[in-house]
């Protein structure tokens, strides 16, 4: 099967600050094919389905680096509060009432349907039932990393560290080979998890050459109460453990100093940065473009429904991008270009994926994308990169393709029924609000 997309313009990401007019984007089956001038796709693949899309920008799909996707059932049951506050006293009592197989499934679901309608093609996650994320991304075709979450504490899914060990395992020995499904493991945070459980992750993830993905310097609650407890801050500690290497994905590291920035790029660890729900949680302001200039990978997530409300992957990279020029009092910071490479090949390289996905480049899967800039809100226009990052809106994603099958066209889900959709999100509300 090949497809040739014809649109108006064509934002491939590499090379860097690339914006072609007049080219197409051909697919054949999962992968990319070519990128040449759209008279050489038509003359050369006459056999092709043409697309075309006359007033649009096509680019790589979005990686949304860190979320969990089931908590989108969760969305407004508890806002307007502190981190600790929020978890403590509402989601975490409302998790253990109502998380269960079905719950992940259905809540991942119904995420992943959001997160494509916005753009979004690859999710990486971290939550609890391993296998029904896993069986989401399958169910909706999208691409899903689970991060098997890991606690020192029981839930109605694990009753301790090595519980949640061993049906990490289990999963990603389930799914082994199978396509567009990946295994990480997912520590929670510094506060939940001891210091010879984090020793065995580390020796796993190598043993099984596995990624790891855990909240870290998220709040200065956190941070203090590291030093009150082991006498050294979050990251220090895990740098001690060996926890910091490559394979980690750092979700949020909103208070990082410049010894942990040098750290941070001397370890080669990537950064999860979710503004929205920073700012939501009043977590603070990431020092981005400090970890930018010091050559940390930044890449961009939600985090959940439950503490951002939306997940919007477009809005939260405008946001990220405003926010890194403020923080840095410098607004030359994340320019459009860098904030699209943020939500792409940035995404793709703390995944590890970087020579599967990220990019528009011939061989690399196709997860491609199409936006409509045709609308009232985005003309003129003189930059469409700009114009993506500061002025369309999720609504105007016209297109998704994952593994060169298409999973939204013309604003509609091809695989998945909304109206079903919407009938499963009243049913859960229904049995929460009613608990």
């Amino acid at each position: 099967m090949k497809t040739c997309l014809h649109p108006k313009y064509l934002i491939p990401i590499e090379p860097r600050a690339t914006v072609l007019g007049d080219h197409a984007l051909v697919m054949q089956d999962e992968k990319i094919l070519a990128i040449l001038s759209s008279a050489e796709a038509r003359q050369q693949h006459p056999d092709a389905q043409h697309i075309e899309l006359p007033e649009h920008a096509v680019m790589p799909g979005m990686i949304n680096l860190h979320g969990h996707s089931a908590m989108t059932l969760l969305r407004g049951l508890a806002d307007d509060l502190s981190l600790m506050d929020w978890l403590h006293n509402h989601i975490w009592p409302a998790e253990k009432q109502h998380v269960s197989e079905e719950f992940v499934f259905d809540g991942s679901v119904y995420a992943m349907a959001e997160m494509l309608r916005g753009g979004t093609t690859t999710i990486n996650d971290m939550y609890f039932y391993n296998d029904d994320v896993a069986r989401a991304g399958l169910h909706t075709g999208m691409r899903t990393v689970v991060g098997c979450s890991v606690l020192e504490f029981p839930t109605g899914y694990a009753a301790d560290a090595d519980g949640y060990l061993q049906k990490a395992l289990a999963s990603h020995q389930a799914f082994q080979g199978q396509s567009g499904v990946s295994f990480r493991l997912a520590p929670h945070a510094p506060y939940t998890v001891s210091d010879a459980t984090f020793k065995k992750i580390v020796a796993l993830a190598e043993k099984h050459d596995m990624g790891i993905h855990c909240h870290i310097h998220e709040t200065m609650d956190e941070v203090n109460d590291s030093i009150r407890d082991h006498g050294m801050r979050p990251l220090q500690r895990l740098h001690n453990l060996g926890l910091l290497s490559p394979r980690l994905i750092a979700a949020h590291m909103v208070h990082a100093n410049e010894e942990e920035i040098a750290l941070l790029a001397q370890q080669g660890v990537h950064i999860a940065h979710n503004p929205a729900s920073n700012l939501k949680l009043a977590s603070g302001f990431a020092p981005i473009h400090a970890m930018q200039t010091a050559g940390v990978n930044v890449g961009i997530g939600t985090d959940g429904a439950a503490s951002n409300n939306k997940l919007d992957l477009l809005g939260d990279l405008r946001m990220a991008a405003l926010l890194a020029k403020a923080v840095s009092s410098n607004p030359t910071a994340l320019n459009a270009g860098n904030a699209l490479e943020m939500a792409t090949l940035a995404g793709a390289k703390a995944l590890g994926m970087d020579q599967q996905i990220g990019s528009l480049v011939a061989g690399k899967f196709a997860d491609v994308i199409a936006i409509d800039l045709s609308a009232l809100e985005t003309l003129p226009l003189f930059d469409p990169a700009s114009q993506i990052v500061y002025a369309a809106g999720r609504e105007q994603v016209s297109h998704v393709w994952v593994h060169g099958r298409c999973l939204m066209a013309e604003r509609k889900l091809q695989t998945l029924d909304e109206a079903q959709l919407k009938d499963k999100a009243t049913w859960w509300h229904q049995k929460i609000a009613a608990a």
